[in-house]
């Protein structure tokens, strides 16, 4: 089976880098897959889980808060804010996320970005489902 290398970036730096057979994700219009020797494309990406199929069978998976994918017949490229591979994902700490997003959310405060606090719940609950496997 082919295989096309699969490159996920943020501002931080590297988080993903292998080769892959298939990438599943989940753009701004739908969710897209993609195999090796795919014409070349840019698209915006949602808030959501990159599925990295490999060769041997098993998947990868990593949680992206948007971004873009930048497909090349041979090289994906994922840039995103941040990302982070389901096992490295720390629930605690997305759990408290989607704690104060919620209470922002639900206050009455003149002061409160909604908007901002429902993206910060997104990308939190987002995190604990590509951890849980809820995907």
């Amino acid at each position: 089976m082919k295989t096309v290398l699969v490159n996920i970036v943020t501002p931080d730096g590297p988080v993903y880098d292998s080769e892959v057979s298939m990438v599943i994700a989940k753009t701004t219009s739908g969710e897209i897959g993609v195999l090796a020797g795919h014409i070349p494309m840019v698209a915006p990406l949602a808030i959501g889980a990159v599925k990295l199929k490999k060769a041997d069978g098993s998947t990868d998976i990593v949680a992206v808060s948007g971004g873009f994918i930048e497909v090349r017949p041979e090289k994906i490229s994922i840039l995103a804010p941040s990302a982070e591979v389901a096992v490295n994902i720390d629930v605690q700490r997305a759990k408290e996320a989607v704690k104060r997003a919620e209470g922002r959310l639900q206050g009455k405060q003149d002061n409160i970005d909604f908007k901002r606090a429902d993206l910060a719940l997104k990308r939190a609950l987002n995190r604990i489902n590509v951890h849980e496997g809820n995907i």
